[in-house]
């Protein structure tokens, strides 16, 4: 995750930041890029994890959203994933809240990009 106040420095606005025993955290506001409406930014470094959760106020934020919160909030180096457990273990707070996760050790496995994007055929060799 970027330092603290480098993010404060990116938002539209802080309501609240501060450490406790787990790590730091905070309540940011941000312009969304979409359609310039407000999302509600919470973001936390405690017990190993970056986490960042993205919220609309009455609608979930799109994947553009979440890629401008994770500019934001993360380095241009750095992965961070979006979460999909298995119904049993849904936990929802919020309704329209979606979840950034980075674990603070190893990285985080991801697949060859020719999985994500097979070579066209005109850059094909």
């Amino acid at each position: 995750m970027k330092p603290w106040a480098e993010i404060a420095a990116c938002v539209q606005r802080v309501i609240a930041h501060g450490r406790d025993e787990d790590g730091i955290g905070g309540y940011y506001m941000v312009a969304s890029c979409v359609n310039g409406e407000m999302l509600g930014v919470i973001a936390s470094d405690g017990l190993g994890w970056d986490h960042v959760s993205v919220s609309g106020r009455d609608r979930i934020p799109s994947w553009t959203e979440m890629e401008q919160v994770k500019r934001l909030f993360f380095r241009d180096n750095e992965t961070a994933f979006q979460l999909h457990v298995p119904p049993a273990d849904h936990i929802s707070c919020c309704e329209f809240c979606l979840h950034l996760w980075r674990p603070q050790r190893g990285a985080i496995p991801r697949p060859p990009a020719i999985l994500v994007a097979p070579p066209t055929a005109e850059a094909a060799p």
